[in-house]
């Protein structure tokens, strides 16, 4: 396969990260079909699009036309069946190992045989998730950030069984999309970005833990000291608490050191439900 052959892409999931690779997808003028659980959360995905597509429209970046077309090539469905013809898929599920094995062997019974399958993980291993499909020598690591449409940056990650025809086209794919493509050579508990961002996050909610400031004093000291955009706890809410726990895990029993092991505040706030903007209250409180 090369990329002008990529004319479909499956999505999987319509949460933050999946809604938005359907919108740069569909920008490029793909046809794209996101596949999640319920109704709802397609609804509310569709409906996350059309609100980033309508701030590009008063940024005069695109125009009402341009979001009526990139809103015309996406479609949505609660059958992972429907999938079947995709020519390159994208899973963007819930950071949860268990969640994407089940996933990617649904898929791979599903899906056409030539089809590429694209994780979204930003954390758990590429290998060990082609190896329970048929086609390990088709599936990738296409780590995204968060937001998908303004961020540029798209972390490659080749599993021990990808092949470089499967990487190459990834990368492809990734420029296509407008994104630069950055390869993480090893397939690594973290990769590149959340090897390092992660554990800075967790020694910023130490440092909270500890007692040594308060968390407005950390995020602005981070922010003017170091010229961060924003603080490491603002951003911990954005990203979602228990997703930056699910991460730290992989990298403490992935590598087995103590230095990644997560802050126990950290812990006790995904206890709460404080999973940070998403829940209405994090480090912050959003419900105010």
């Amino acid at each position: 396969m090369n990329i002008s052959q990529i004319q479909r892409i499956g999505i999987i999931g319509a949460g933050q990260m999946g809604n938005g690779i359907a919108q740069v997808c569909a920008a490029q003028k793909f046809e794209v079909l996101i596949s999640d659980t319920s109704q709802v959360s397609l609804d509310k995905g569709l409906a996350t699009i059309s609100t980033s597509l309508d701030r590009l429209i008063k940024k005069a970046t695109i125009t009402e036309d341009d979001k009526k077309n990139i809103l015309s090539q996406i479609k949505t469905t609660t059958q992972m069946g429907d999938l079947k013809n995709s020519d390159f898929v994208i899973e963007a599920a819930t950071e949860n190992i268990d969640l994407k094995l089940k996933i990617f062997k649904e898929l791979d019974a599903v899906i056409k045989p030539e089809a590429i399958l694209a994780t979204n993980t930003s954390s758990i291993s590429i290998t060990k998730i082609a190896a329970v499909t048929n086609r390990p020598t088709q599936v990738v690591g296409m780590h995204f950030m968060n937001p998908v449409p303004l961020m540029k940056l798209v972390e490659g990650i080749k599993g021990l069984q990808t092949s470089s025809e499967t990487f190459t086209l990834t990368k492809q794919l990734s420029e296509k999309l407008g994104k630069v493509f950055v390869e993480s050579v090893k397939d690594m508990p973290g990769f590149i970005v959340n090897r390092v961002l992660m554990p800075m996050i967790n020694e910023a909610v130490y440092t909270l833990h500890e007692g040594i400031a308060t968390v407005e004093s950390i995020d602005q000291a981070m922010m003017l000291g170091t010229n961060q955009p924003m603080g490491p706890l603002t951003l911990a809410d954005f990203i979602g608490l228990d997703t930056c726990l699910a991460i730290m895990n992989v990298l403490h029993e992935g590598l087995g050191d103590s230095k990644y092991r997560p802050c126990p505040l950290l812990i006790k706030y995904v206890e709460a439900g404080w999973m940070g903007r998403k829940s209405g209250r994090g480090f912050y409180n959003y419900a105010k």
